[in-house]
């Protein structure tokens, strides 16, 4: 099993049952060192906001978020979910757990 810290849509027990086929059980947790951002992404109808963390390296910037347990497929289908605004890296949580996040791709 894959680690993997969600921030944003992939918490939303829809986008999840639409995208792996079942609701993720998880844990919360948090991001040290990063501050949650916005990106704009040119969709079908107009222009979106979605959420993006940066990393900041001030241990007083903290992001909350889901930690779930998911297969390495189901993980390829988040990297294809979250598209080429994103990218996945991987990030060490305030358990001391390492655990992949998306950030932005540029």
């Amino acid at each position: 099993m894959q680690k993997l810290f969600a921030y944003g849509t992939l918490q939303d027990k829809d986008v999840q049952e639409n995208l792996f086929g079942r609701i993720l059980e998880g844990t919360p947790e948090t991001l040290i060192g990063y501050e949650l951002n916005e990106i704009q992404i040119e969709e079908e109808f107009g222009i979106e906001h979605y959420p993006i963390i940066m990393e900041t390296n001030d241990s007083n910037d903290t992001i909350s978020g889901v930690l779930y347990d998911v297969t390495m497929r189901e993980l390829h289908q988040a990297d294809l979910y979250e598209g080429l605004h994103y990218k996945r890296v991987e990030v060490t949580l305030q358990s001391n757990q390492k655990a992949w996040a998306y950030s932005a791709a540029i």
